[in-house]
């Protein structure tokens, strides 16, 4: 009788488990699936800021773990960016490095020297990075800034017998147009912008350097 109640006591206490092979928090274990994944393996995505991002403060990824259920993983970051350059979430890190690394020597050897992007008799207007230089005799009296489209306006005091004129700029410089209108006793350039940016100006003998941000 002693026998048969010691069974029964023993077989009621492995049945209140759901697997008596597994260790009491089994439960909290994450349920597996054999379930096939039909997508593609990330290679290299990419996200595009507007002009207005100046720093990056954090990543967030939300992923799908192999029970279904979904989570989020924060990377904490503090870093000036370029908004012209696009955002990287990549698998093939090595290849990657290569691509900017050369990138980056290239945009180091263009960049040494300010280069013209245009000339008249009596102004010339040079770029380096985000820094715009005018060369000209002519003191700035007033300068501004405007949005829609954002652009930076100065004065000159200067008199010019000229008519006003547009002059589109290469696409691979930061200034698209520049506006040159004679009023009198000073004439007005206005230099526009591929987007929003703020500035300060540094007067030099012969030149001011306008320093974008």
């Amino acid at each position: 009788m002693i026998k048969v109640l010691l069974i029964l006591f023993l077989y009621g206490s492995l049945a209140a488990r759901e697997n008596p092979f597994f260790t009491s928090d089994a439960a909290s274990m994450p349920i597996t699936s054999n379930q096939q994944i039909l997508k593609a393996p990330l290679k290299r995505a990419s996200l595009s800021l507007p002009s207005t991002a100046r720093t990056i403060e954090s990543v967030t990824i939300r992923y799908k773990n192999l029970d279904g259920t979904r989570a989020t993983k924060q990377l904490q970051l503090d870093n000036t960016i370029d908004w012209h350059l696009p955002i990287f979430i990549s698998q093939t890190y090595t290849p990657i490095q290569k691509e900017f690394k050369h990138a980056s020597i290239k945009t180091a050897q263009k960049q040494k020297n300010f280069q013209a992007i245009y000339k008249l008799p009596f102004i010339a207007f040079y770029q380096h990075g985000k820094k715009l230089k005018v060369v000209t005799s002519a003191p700035i009296i007033r300068d501004f800034l405007l949005v829609r489209p954002h652009r930076i306006v100065f004065d000159l005091k200067q008199d010019l017998e000229m008519r006003s004129f547009i002059k589109k700029l290469p696409h691979n410089t930061i200034f698209t147009k520049i506006r040159i209108g004679n009023h009198k006793g000073y004439y007005r350039v206005v230099v526009e912008l591929d987007g929003y940016y703020s500035y300060t100006l540094e007067k030099h003998k012969n030149s001011y350097i306008f320093n974008l941000r």
